[in-house]
């Protein structure tokens, strides 16, 4: 599928009636809030940057619905768009984020003490656990609409930035288009690397134009500390480890963001944030935190339980294949991750996480000794 391209101002020749997208097999948050109303009102606005309404929405339009998740179906193009378009985006936002309202004011957390346990989760179940982000740069166009330039001054600038980090979190940037094939399927096979663009959601989006120019992975020494350079957002920030240690990875995830943050405010560039969005990100489900905390976990006999979505539900989690979002899961062995990212801190997601997979192993170690778990079934967070 090839980048959508939406430019053009012909367009405007033909009415709003006439320009509208068919939704009618269509199951994404985009397509349920559009209206041809909104169409109508929004459809000559364009951001300083020039991300047009067609652009937001060409995601959606060519992605009728994804068979595990409810999709978004828009993008940002640059930090604006959540301005010029809010007419659309603000009730997508609220959709997403469980009734997160355009007054709602969002906080932050990055301080790991304030993180209760975590450090204790039973890694017989417990295979890994990472927490990852996204950071957006201020005065940069987002992934669906940079261009080759403003990809590479990010580039440039994230690899300067990165190149200072000492200690534990010193490392080395690798540039994907100097990368053999064995090197990039070693990283990908490793869950090192984001994979090359074959996800419909990329491409139609435009994040994937150019590939692999200025694209890249900077990991520490001990390949414990993972930044992203210009996939699906500015910069991924991922921490990763075996087994159930939470908290250190939650501590090094925050002492590596914090760090960064500041380098780069050092060569006066700060990150997209505002106090009703929190971070800025190119996809509305990542705004707030932008923060998944996930863990690999055993869990074949409550994964078989009847209310196992339900007991999922009540504790804010989600549920993936190991693979990624694309996948199922194998041999009992799911990616389980906190469902909010906005209209919670930091802390507040990871907690969520550290007691939810606390209590899931337990169930599990219950099921398997034939055991009732009636009573261990946990209230709506």
């Amino acid at each position: 599928m090839p980048f959508g391209n939406s430019h053009n101002k012909l367009k405007m020749n033909y009415t709003a009636e006439q320009e509208y997208p068919d939704l009618s097999q269509h199951n994404n948050h985009m397509a349920k809030v559009l209206t041809p109303e909104m169409y109508a009102n929004l459809r000559d606005k364009e951001t300083p940057s020039g991300f047009t309404l067609d652009d937001v929405i060409q995601t959606g339009v060519d992605n009728p619905g994804h068979p595990f998740i409810m999709t978004v179906g828009c993008v940002a193009g640059d930090e604006e768009t959540y301005e010029v378009f809010r007419d659309l985006l603000d009730p997508v936002i609220e959709d997403r984020h469980g009734g997160y309202k355009p007054t709602d004011k969002h906080k932050t957390d990055l301080n790991p003490e304030n993180l209760q346990g975590g450090d204790d989760l039973d890694p017989n179940y417990v295979l890994s656990s990472r927490v990852r982000t996204g950071r957006s740069i201020r005065g940069f166009c987002l992934p669906p609409h940079c261009s080759r330039g403003e990809r590479r001054a990010i580039e440039n600038l994230s690899v300067e930035a990165l190149s200072s980090l000492e200690g534990e979190l010193k490392g080395k940037y690798y540039a994907l288009k100097n990368m053999t094939e064995e090197e990039q399927q070693q990283l990908i096979d490793d869950h090192f690397l984001f994979d090359k663009p074959v996800s419909p959601l990329l491409l139609a989006s435009g994040m994937a134009r150019d590939w692999p120019d200025a694209r890249g992975i900077w990991h520490n020494d001990d390949k414990t500390f993972l930044v992203w350079v210009n996939e699906e957002d500015h910069l991924r920030v991922i921490s990763m480890q075996k087994g159930g240690n939470m908290r250190e990875v939650f501590t090094r995830f925050c002492t590596g963001l914090t760090t960064i943050e500041g380098l780069f405010k050092e060569k006066s560039h700060e990150f997209m944030w505002n106090e009703h969005l929190g971070f800025v990100l190119t996809c509305p489900s990542n705004l707030g935190t932008g923060l998944r905390a996930g863990v690999h976990v055993k869990l074949p006999n409550l994964s078989k339980n009847e209310k196992f979505g339900e007991i999922l539900k009540k504790l804010r989690l989600q549920k993936r294949g190991t693979g990624g979002v694309d996948t199922a899961a194998v041999g009992g062995v799911f990616d389980i991750s906190n469902a909010d990212r906005l209209g919670f801190s930091e802390v507040e997601l990871v907690q969520m996480v550290v007691d939810g997979v606390g209590l899931l192993v337990e169930m599990e170690k219950r099921l398997e000794g034939g055991q009732s778990i009636d009573d261990l079934m946990p209230e709506q967070k």
